[in-house]
């Protein structure tokens, strides 16, 4: 038995060598991203003026996501959050409507959140890459205060890197 004793080791620490290592593929969906708020379904006069998304990776194997928007009537709402990308609850600060929120990243050009406000669940949203990394669709799902399902689909163009 002593003379497998180092090969079942070795075994172990192959099988257990991926848990250890380091994504092998960068997400796409690292980076910065502007909305083009004429996708938006929703009149003109109620549209934000801008809405800016930013990506990042935090230590610990974490996400963190950044949201910068200026309103329609020019005031500015701000969010930031690092979570765990295993759907594990976060808080959320700053001042858009979001305090938790959890993220699960299925794939490297997929993240899948869920936002709350005040213990409320308030939507669920997916992030996709375009193929050649220059699109990031979001679709976001929530309910009206009627409990009518709702879908909605906005566009963001890469941004350049920040100064």
């Amino acid at each position: 038995m002593h003379r497998f004793a180092p090969l079942l080791a070795l075994t172990a620490l192959l099988a257990a060598a991926p848990a250890f290592a380091a994504p092998s593929t960068q997400s796409p969906l690292i980076g910065r991203w502007s909305l083009d708020v004429t996708t938006l379904p929703m009149p003109a006069a109620v549209r934000p003026q801008r809405v800016d998304l930013e990506f990042r990776t935090a230590a610990n194997h974490q996400w963190t996501t950044r949201v910068d928007i200026v309103d329609q009537a020019g005031a500015k709402m701000h969010s930031e959050s690092t979570l765990a990308l295993d759907g594990t609850p976060g808080r959320a600060t700053g001042t858009y409507w979001v305090d938790v929120l959890a993220a699960y990243m299925p794939k490297p050009d997929v993240l899948v959140m869920q936002f709350v406000y005040e213990k409320i669940p308030r939507s669920t949203r997916v992030y996709t890459v375009s193929d050649d990394g220059n699109v990031l669709t979001e679709t976001e799902t929530y309910f009206t205060s009627d409990g009518t399902p709702k879908m909605r689909i906005a566009h963001f163009s890469r941004a350049a890197a920040a100064p």
